[in-house]
């Protein structure tokens, strides 16, 4: 299981990639292992508001369904289209050409309530 130290993560196993007043979202390795094999994602169109601990989109696996959290309140500026063609990037490279979303803060505090790396391990091996 693949977990960057340079990224911040939920409890629900997002993560994000921040840079100035923007962030890249995507699903972590832990979860797109619990899932199995994406057949399918669901995105917000660009310029879509989104509120801290909403769901945002949706992800399809074999085995199941499930949201896609915001982990931020923030505006979609760019979705990753490649997903509607290619869902399996989501398994081969979650923290790549894997990623979601990239949003713009709407708050001033966007870390707040995000996990650190080791802090998320920790919530993992609850989870294993």
């Amino acid at each position: 299981m693949e977990i960057p130290n340079d990224l911040h993560y939920t409890i629900e196993h997002e993560w994000v990639r921040m840079k100035n007043n923007r962030a890249t979202i995507g699903i972590t390795d832990f979860a797109q292992g619990q899932l199995g094999d994406v057949v399918f994602v669901e995105l917000p169109a660009e310029g879509t508001e989104l509120t801290k601990g909403s769901p945002f989109g949706v992800v399809e696996s074999v085995k199941t369904v499930s949201d896609i959290y915001a982990p931020v309140t923030a505006k979609v500026v760019k979705v990753n289209k490649d997903l509607e063609s290619q869902p399996e990037l989501v398994n081969s490279d979650p923290y790549g050409q894997g990623w979601m979303i990239e949003i713009e803060f709407l708050n001033s505090n966007p870390e707040q309530n995000l996990l650190s790396a080791a802090q998320y391990i920790e919530q993992c091996k609850d989870q294993e």
